[in-house]
């Protein structure tokens, strides 16, 4: 099902203001009646995107990894931002890993207008939009396909990225711990961050403010494995946790996504 712009102003709502939104405050906000945002509230309730509560809604649960589509649209100004920040740290030339999860594919699209890369992927939403760009030459991994997270994943994956050696391995994870552990939720999602890490000469790594203390079981690696580190916000103590770790902090600035 796709959103309404109103019920995609609730969710952006929503992820800035914490605690509970009631059907009466976001239907003064919107200026419309109780019933249509109680109807709104259901129907993104029905696609995990809010948690419904007495008396509202509230952000669900962080230990729930949720759908591809959900979680696009969860934090969606941090991560274009983060996106057009690393696009244009990009030089001319390189090649790079490029990740599955969200913020990597907004990261495609801010290199519609790159003058040239060589990209390995094995996210399938970036593949098709970067496949838009003649100026990228562009490897899609095979292997099994989730179409949960419209990417593929596997041994035939893992070892697809191990045929390579890149200047850069850029990749989200599923969260990043308070000792600077990086955090997937599967042990094939482990598997790619690791084979990235290893089969890269610098490590980026995209991750919004939500992604910061979010509990996933699989550790993949660790943040001293990472050069530099792409968020929105300077938040939970993260400047101590790079300085510790001697990884680079880049705090991308929402101004940066509108130049």
């Amino acid at each position: 099902m796709s959103l309404s712009s109103r019920q995609k102003d609730i969710l952006a709502y929503l992820q800035r203001c914490h605690g509970v939104l009631s059907s009466s405050l976001l239907s003064e906000r919107f200026a419309v009646s109780v019933q249509t945002i109680r109807k709104d509230m259901n129907e993104l309730s029905d696609q995990g995107m809010v948690k419904r509560v007495h008396g509202g809604i509230i952000v669900p649960s962080a230990n729930d990894n949720l759908s591809f589509t959900n979680r696009e649209l969860l934090n969606l100004p941090a991560k274009q931002t983060i996106a057009q920040r690393v696009a244009s740290e990009l030089p001319e030339g390189i090649s790079l890993f490029l990740g599955i999860g969200t913020t990597p594919k907004h990261l495609a699209h801010a290199l519609l207008d790159h003058p040239g890369l060589t990209v390995v992927t094995n996210n399938i939403n970036a593949a098709l939009t970067l496949s838009r760009n003649p100026n990228i030459s562009l490897h899609l991994a095979g292997g099994a396909v989730r179409s949960s997270d419209e990417d593929t994943v596997g041994e035939a994956t893992t070892q697809f990225y191990r045929q390579f050696n890149i200047k850069i391995g850029i990749f989200g994870v599923g969260g990043l711990g308070a000792q600077g552990q990086l955090l997937d939720f599967t042990p094939e999602e482990a598997s790619l961050t690791r084979a990235i890490i290893e089969q890269s000469e610098q490590c980026w790594l995209m991750a919004d403010s939500s992604k910061l203390g979010r509990y996933a079981p699989i550790v993949s690696g660790k943040l001293h494995e990472i050069n530099r580190l792409f968020i929105d916000a300077n938040v939970k103590d993260i400047t101590k946790l790079c300085q510790i770790n001697q990884t680079e902090l880049v705090i991308a600035h929402h101004n940066e996504s509108e130049s």
